[in-house]
């Protein structure tokens, strides 16, 4: 796969995840896994998942009769490529302001301190 992903909408991301849980599926099994999240239409999720096939963030399998959809991207590269994303809207592409303003807002328990502290140590060594 390509590293640059496109664009994946709020949405898109509701069928991807219906996708990354169970793939691949039918176009009717994603309609009744997003119909028991959702009100939406099949047809809005016919053209949610046509619109993921076309930006290539979704594959179909067309050997069989019925057509089989399934992800071309894993969950973490896409909320990777989508935090990239938003670091450089909202931040210029500078990760340190977003990260202490969400620690400085964020109420943390103990052990998730803990953990960040061991995140941030590890990470002073690797240097």
């Amino acid at each position: 796969m390509s590293n640059r992903l496109p664009s994946i909408s709020e949405s898109e991301w509701e069928i991807m995840k219906v996708l990354w849980e169970n793939s691949p599926q039918t176009a009717n099994q994603v309609i009744q896994a997003m119909q028991e999240q959702t009100d939406w239409k099949p047809k809005t999720i016919r053209t949610l998942l046509d619109r993921l096939t076309k930006k290539q963030v979704v594959g179909v399998n067309k050997d069989q009769k019925v057509y089989t959809f399934f992800p071309l991207y894993s969950e973490d590269e896409c909320k990777r490529a989508e935090a990239q994303s938003f670091i450089k809207r909202i931040y210029g592409g500078t990760f340190k302001p977003m990260l202490v303003q969400f620690i400085e807002e964020e109420s943390l328990s103990k052990e998730e301190l803990d953990e960040l502290r061991s995140i941030l140590e590890r990470k002073r060594e690797e240097k």
